[in-house]
């Protein structure tokens, strides 16, 4: 063997070298990345309140779960509710199956449940999600419009509240839950309720009206946040809402007259920095 073909040869197995150990770098992050786990759903808060009911007492509970996963659907969710009385044992037990948590969304929710006896300790615990890839980018997500929101007290710890929703995208939702959840002046979560408004088409909003009971020990409500979401424990209701595509912006003349004069302008000040 020359010279040359000994150089030429060292020159071919250092260059595989190099070349298998990038690949196998490259193989080491893909692996990585496969292995990585979704991060599961956080309790952003969550409260419970017992009132007395005709048939027993009337427990209700509302809370907020939020999907951290920017590319995953968390499907199958559960809650189990456990109820127990002053001397430990339990009167209510009732399992929640909740709606599909959209990518890097928020799923706040309601429940009601009787128990016999009136329970001093009720506790809320989660079955985990079942993680599914999203079909569509986050944004492709839009939330559903809430307009004409009022609240009104009822009295005995009942509000009332009313409103209107609507479909951001062009192809009807055959079933959305509208949760309205009640705070305090500190923005405490005290309280909530939810209703299904079916069949809502593009630029037809839908009226809805539910009723918050139990808030007797409660304080004053100060804010009301209402939300809607597609209905079942799967994502598809909603990525097929989102292949359908978002209405476009309305581009529709204003059909106010125009203001009999400007209302002038502030100009900016002068950058005088050397």
């Amino acid at each position: 063997m020359t010279h040359r073909s000994r150089y030429t040869t060292a020159l071919a197995l250092a260059l595989g070298l190099a070349a298998s150990a990038l690949l196998a770098g490259c193989g080491g992050d893909e692996s990585e990345q496969k292995r990585a786990e979704p991060k599961p759903l956080v309790v952003k808060e969550q409260t419970s309140s017992v009132s007395q009911g005709t048939g027993g007492y009337v427990v209700t509970w509302a809370g907020v779960l939020v999907n951290p996963n920017r590319w995953l659907f968390g499907e199958n969710v559960a809650a189990t509710v456990v109820g127990r009385d002053a001397s430990g044992k339990e009167v209510v037990r009732m399992e929640q199956p909740l709606d599909a948590v959209p990518p890097s969304g928020a799923l706040k929710f309601t429940g009601q449940a009787t128990a016999s006896a009136r329970p001093v300790d009720v506790r809320l615990t989660y079955r985990p999600a079942v993680w599914r890839k999203a079909s569509r980018i986050p944004s492709a997500y839009v939330p559903f419009p809430i307009s004409s929101a009022g609240t009104e007290k009822l009295g005995n710890g009942s509000y009332l509240v009313t409103g209107a929703v609507a479909n951001p995208f062009q192809r009807a939702a055959t079933s959305l839950v509208v949760t309205a959840l009640l705070r305090d002046k500190a923005g405490k979560l005290i309280g909530g309720a939810s209703t299904y408004v079916d069949d809502v088409h593009a630029g037809a909003p839908r009226r809805f009206v539910l009723t918050v009971d139990g808030l007797s020990g409660a304080g004053p409500v100060a804010r009301t946040d209402i939300t809607a979401r597609t209905w079942g424990s799967s994502g598809r209701p909603y990525e097929e809402l989102a292949m359908s595509g978002a209405l476009p912006a309305s581009t529709a003349k204003p059909r106010t007259p125009p203001f009999a004069r400007d209302r002038g302008y502030q100009a900016m000040p002068l950058d005088r920095r050397p």
